[in-house]
């Protein structure tokens, strides 16, 4: 299942942030707010990737462990940490990152298809690969990668 990229215009603009020693993006049009960590509120019977629920001024929203969900290591919350507000298909949905790095503009050129060899299941979590000059950066396709807690919210 080759995943087209849908933008209108020539560029794409991100933000990046860190999970472990690797670096991700998504789309800034995902993006309602970015706020430090704050605690959560556990809930049982969850996936271990599942930290717990946020009250977001009056909006009770879930917050994803995003290393944990990609099959890291769970992310040990620090003072750097930081929750990526995200609205993805009208449900709000808080990301747990170790820490947001920058907002950039890349064109739509510049992002690469995740390689053929990694296996199907694992490059729908990849809209593409962002090859800079010192680093890759793999966007998060987040319809793929919390699609499990937006089919239960629905």
């Amino acid at each position: 299942m080759n995943m087209q990229i849908k933008q209108s215009g020539s560029h794409l603009e991100i933000v990046s942030f860190h999970l472990g020693d690797q670096e991700f993006c998504i789309d800034i049009m995902a993006i309602r707010e970015i706020r430090g960590w704050a605690p959560v509120t556990p809930m049982p019977h969850t996936p271990p990737y599942v930290l717990g629920l946020i009250n977001l001024r009056g909006a009770v929203i879930p917050v994803i462990d995003m290393a944990c969900r990609l099959g890291m290591k769970m992310t040990e919350p620090s003072e750097r940490s930081a929750i990526i507000v995200t609205d993805i298909g009208g449900k709000l949905v808080g990301l747990l990152v170790e820490q947001v790095s920058d907002m950039m503009t890349i064109k739509n050129e510049d992002l690469q298809p995740p390689p053929e060899i990694i296996p199907e299941a694992q490059r729908a979590f990849c809209r593409g690969i962002v090859a800079l000059e010192k680093s890759m950066v793999c966007f998060l396709n987040l319809d793929t990668v919390i699609a499990d807690e937006l089919k239960q919210a629905a």
